[in-house]
């Protein structure tokens, strides 16, 4: 078989799961989110202006004072809750080529920025501080979806869907759940069956909205999903 008869192979047989619509952009958030996050949210005043901002966790005490991104800062108060009245909400923007988490407190048609980000790299110290390392060895693309990627493997011809063994099935079966509560999702699964010492061959591509990696019981979902093909 010629490589160019395998490829064509492989598209003709690979399997695909969609969920169609657009990827999710904002989600709500709890307060607990801004920790799992790595940051702390601050009560103090920028540029001379009260508001509130978010800082690296821990970094900074009441009364302390730095610049940061061409702006003075001063710390009044490390909150340990949502200020009244307030929600937060988080999204993600795309400015070239780049996706960035924004984040902000939310109360009627006022909106507050409290964060602005590379999501790749929040993404990445996130699977860091929770332990969800096979999402972070997957990650290949981060934008408004975030694409998670799993090969093993020498290539062939994959199995049909009725030929799949129970790790696959049940993955697809698993990961169309969590597609549904977050309203999108692409799995593309070739599985080219065992090699001789009895370890899967496959080539999975797993597409889902960036934010909802953000939200911790999902990712733990997530994370555990794609250890079936560790």
């Amino acid at each position: 078989m010629t490589p160019q008869q395998l490829r064509e192979l492989i598209a003709l047989n690979t399997l695909v799961f969609e969920t169609l619509g657009r990827p999710e952009q904002e989600r709500e958030f709890n307060f607990k989110a801004i920790k799992r996050w790595g940051l702390d949210l601050i009560a103090g005043r920028r540029d001379g202006v009260t508001t509130f901002f978010t800082g690296v966790a821990d970094r900074h005490q009441p009364q302390d004072v730095y610049e940061e991104a061409g702006s003075r800062y001063q710390v009044d108060e490390i909150l340990t809750a949502l200020p009244k009245g307030k929600k937060l909400y988080a999204h993600i923007t795309m400015a070239e080529g780049t996706a960035f988490l924004i984040g902000e407190l939310r109360e009627g048609q006022e909106n507050i920025e409290i964060l602005r980000l590379p999501a790749a790299s929040l993404l990445m110290a996130y699977c860091r501080k929770h332990r969800l390392p096979h999402v972070a060895e997957a990650v290949r693309s981060v934008g408004t979806a975030t694409e998670l990627v799993k090969h093993r493997g020498q290539e062939g011809k994959p199995v049909r869907f009725e030929q799949l063994p129970n790790v696959p099935r049940r993955f697809l079966r698993e990961a169309k759940k969590v597609e549904k509560e977050m309203g999108f999702g692409r799995v593309s699964l070739a599985y080219f069956g065992e090699n001789k010492d009895g370890d899967a061959r496959f080539r999975l591509s797993w597409l889902v909205p960036t934010i909802a990696l953000f939200e911790i019981d999902l990712a733990e979902r997530i994370d555990k999903l794609l250890a079936a093909f560790a």
